[in-house]
């Protein structure tokens, strides 16, 4: 594992077709897999990985997807999951760009689609996390209680100007993670920051973050702030290193912070 967090940010391609952003053996990581898919108009594209489980959320456009006997339209927002080795193909009804996490496929898991709606109850799905000024709105895309082998993602809408994933937490002996940033207009910027000894925030490195940007989260501590006027959001993938870890229970929060839950 690359142990600098000067080097936890990866840019995700713009240009059209399936990219590779991150990689075992290519990456920080030892268990996650990030990709991105971007089409325009009426392009295709089949997905299928042999022995990786994966997960994709739309980030913007309209696709219809095709699984099986399923035709399915996702819209910004929705996530589907898929075991290893079953195939999709996505078709791009406007332009789109789809940010997908993937790990190894232990044999447990089954196609899954979960639609974007704020509007349900707060409760398991859609939660609210923290208080001012670390405040923030949760979408558990895929929660623990549906089937897969090491996955579990969602999303995460922070307050204007407020902080994320706080009080830092760690959980690098069980998951890595990726805080996918989207959303953030152009001309603005959030901070992804890291650190890998407790109570050590004061040598953090701060990764100035926008829309297409990784987090890469192989180890240690990990909040994000947004300036005044700006929210920090993001598409956020959890890996488990083995099927047994798969858990969304295991954050260990620095001691010196208020302990408070993660996302």
């Amino acid at each position: 594992m690359n142990n600098n967090p000067n080097e936890w940010k990866r840019t995700s391609p713009t240009a059209p077709g399936f990219h590779t952003v991150a990689v075992p053996g290519e990456s920080p990581f030892r268990s996650t897999h990030l990709y991105r898919l971007n089409l325009n108009t009426g392009q295709p594209h089949t997905l299928v990985m042999p022995g990786i489980e994966l997960v994709a959320a739309v980030i913007s456009g309209t696709v219809q997807l095709q699984h099986e006997a399923r035709d399915i339209t996702l819209t910004k927002g929705d996530v589907f999951y898929m075991p290893g080795g079953q195939k999709a193909m996505i078709t791009a009804v406007e332009t789109a760009v789809l940010y997908v996490g993937g790990a190894v496929c232990e044999g447990i898991g089954a196609f899954h689609v979960r639609h974007l709606d704020l509007s349900l109850p707060i409760g398991e799905i859609h939660q609210i996390h923290g208080t001012t000024p670390y405040e923030r709105e949760v979408f558990m895309s895929l929660d623990p209680a549906t089937p897969a082998s090491r996955l579990i993602a969602g999303f995460t809408w922070g307050s204007p100007g407020g902080w994320t994933s706080w009080p830092p937490h760690q959980h690098e002996a069980d998951l890595e993670e990726t805080y996918w940033y989207f959303d953030i207009p152009a001309d603005k910027t959030a901070f992804h920051i890291c650190y890998t000894m407790a109570q050590s925030i004061s040598e953090a490195v701060a990764h100035p973050v926008g829309s297409g940007d990784c987090g890469l989260v192989p180890a240690g501590y990990h909040p994000t702030v947004a300036p005044p006027g700006v929210r920090s959001i993001y598409f956020w993938i959890l890996v488990a290193h083995s099927h047994a870890s798969r858990s969304y229970e295991l954050a260990v929060p620095d001691s010196r912070h208020v302990t408070d839950t993660h996302h």
